[in-house]
């Protein structure tokens, strides 16, 4: 299915209203799209909404009474040798067959990814486009009072620009990215001959210590500080990049 065809479907993936194979059509498809997800996220919020605060309510008892008076009162004599139907196994399969499109249903939704995998997921593909292209740096400098005033009016904030040079590793750059639906810093230390593209954005939560995972070959790390967020990604040794956001938060609090 391309693009379009799946926009269109989403309001029914959200009702759980499609059959398996357009479901699972629908599910890789948003693995891939960044742009689908966040349209699936905000149609699966605003839904979650309806059904918590709509308003609900009971029919007047009057009303319920004439209903209750339109209906047939008396059921239709059986035929004579009629066959009695064993109405219990019916009841005993649909029973099961609703108990199966649940289990379905919810292991559906537990295998669609997290908000962090998905924005782990966009970031390891930022940093391999910056790779294949060519495209590591907006502007190219080791300077950080270079770099730093360049983000000035291209972004809502100011990034913190570090020279770790001294610690092993040096800076580049700077570029321009789009992650998690805005704009975002990303800023290219090199490591020996691993380069590190380090994404800094305003955070909305608490302050978090270093979180490490590994995805696609790729080590990433991300944590929380003075209301931004950085994720660091590359292929140099987990305990490398660790180290690198360990220095690099030590340097932003001097």
């Amino acid at each position: 299915m391309d693009h379009s065809e799946i926009m269109e479907l989403l309001p029914a993936y959200v009702d759980q209203e499609l059959g398996i194979a357009e479901t699972l059509a629908v599910q890789r498809h948003l693995e891939a799209c960044a742009e689908c997800r966040r349209e699936y996220e905000e149609q699966a919020a605003f839904s979650k909404r309806i059904r918590q605060d709509a308003d609900c309510f009971k029919a007047p008892s009057a009303l319920a009474a004439r209903i209750s008076q339109a209906l047939p009162q008396d059921k239709p004599a059986r035929p004579a040798g009629a066959k009695r139907w064993n109405f219990n196994w019916l009841q005993a399969g649909a029973a099961m067959a609703t108990v199966l499109a649940a289990a379905w249903s919810i292991g559906l939704y537990a295998s669609l990814p997290s908000a962090q995998e998905r924005i782990a997921d966009e970031i390891i593909s930022s940093h391999v486009r910056s790779l294949q292209a060519e495209h590591l740096t907006d502007v190219a400098s080791t300077d950080q009072h270079t770099v730093k005033p360049w983000f000035n009016g291209k972004l809502n904030f100011s990034p913190p620009v570090i020279d770790l040079a001294a610690q092993g590793f040096v800076l580049e750059g700077g570029r321009l990215d789009y992650l998690d639906g805005q704009p975002v810093a990303a800023l290219i230390y090199r490591r020996q001959k691993h380069p590190i593209n380090l994404y800094i954005w305003p955070a909305a939560g608490k302050n978090a210590g270093p979180q490490a995972q590994t995805g696609r070959g790729y080590h990433l790390v991300h944590w929380t500080a003075d209301d931004m967020n950085y994720w660091a990604v590359s292929d140099v040794a987990e305990n490398e990049l660790l180290r690198f956001s360990g220095i690099l938060r030590l340097a932003t609090h001097q």
